[in-house]
Order: structure tokens, then sequence, then C-alpha cells
């Protein structure tokens, strides 16, 4: 019979896992927020148009759960938004209710701005590899699921499709 080698025993995680989640966001953030300042937008703002367009029209509350951020952070978000026309804010069902949705001029902000996420997204697949981009959306979505089983799937919102 064949003896099996033992699997080497995984190495202990070295540092702070909050620190260098910040420091692959923050680099990972400035390679997209590059490319989209050629379309006039910021990512946070390049994904809350692809969720509005998405989902629209959409209650403010059902767009910020989408999102995973508050609705003070969604209300902050839309602000600039709003200003420039790309959203508007129509009456819901009843009175109370408001529906978030991308006017004309959102459709093409965001059709322009979707060129350069993807020269973002490709860009940044050309760096890591194909295989390493994969594993690396497989791992954060795996533990996404385990500390927050609550949150969204992953999101395609602001993918180019």
């Amino acid at each position: 019979m064949p003896r099996t080698l033992p699997s080497a025993a995984p190495a202990a995680p070295r540092g702070c896992t909050s620190f260098k989640l910040r420091q692959l966001t923050r680099c990972v953030a400035s390679r997209y927020d590059v490319e989209l300042a050629a379309a006039g937008l910021k990512s946070t703002q390049y994904s809350l148009l692809s969720h509005v367009q998405a989902l629209g029209p959409v209650a403010p509350g059902e767009l910020a759960r989408a999102m995973t951020m508050d609705a003070s952070t969604l209300t902050r978000n839309l602000k600039p938004l709003l200003a420039a026309g790309w959203v508007a804010m129509q009456p819901g069902a009843d009175g109370r209710s408001r529906r978030v949705e991308l006017t004309a001029a959102g459709r093409a902000k965001r059709a322009e701005a979707q060129r350069r996420w993807r020269a973002a997204q490709e860009g940044l697949q050309a760096a890591l590899g194909l295989e390493r981009t994969a594993a690396l959306h497989a791992l954060l979505d795996d533990a996404l699921a385990r500390l927050d089983p609550s949150a969204p799937v992953a999101s395609e919102a602001g993918d180019a499709r």
C-alpha cells in the first residue's frame, strides 16, 4: 500500500487581517479611481450608478441593503449624482416612499464609465492573472458568507454586462 505524505500544516496568519485588507482595498480602489476619473466619476459613484441601473427604480432602503451600506451613507453618496442629474428621486407607491432611478444622462454617464471600469478590471486581472483573480473572488465571497450570512451574494451590478 503506498504511503501518503502528511500534508503540510497551513502557515499561521502574520500581521493584522484588517490592515492587510485595507491595504489591498486602497491599492485596488486607486486603480479603478484613476480609470474612472477619466469619465468624471469615483469608483463609489460608478458602483452606485450600476446598482441603480440593475435594480431601479428602487427604494433607497433596498438600494442601501443591496450595496451593504447604511442609509446615511447612501444619502450622502446620492447627493452629487442627484446634483449632476444622473439619478432622480421619484415618488414611490405611497406618499411617504421614494424611488431612485437613473436618468438618460445617468445611463449615458454609466456607459461612458463602464469602458473605463473595464480597463481597470482588465488591468487588475493582467497584474494578478486570471487564476489568482478568480481565486481572490472565491475567497472573498466565501469570507463574506461566513462573516455576514445576511450580506447579498457577490454583486454583478458593477461588472461589464
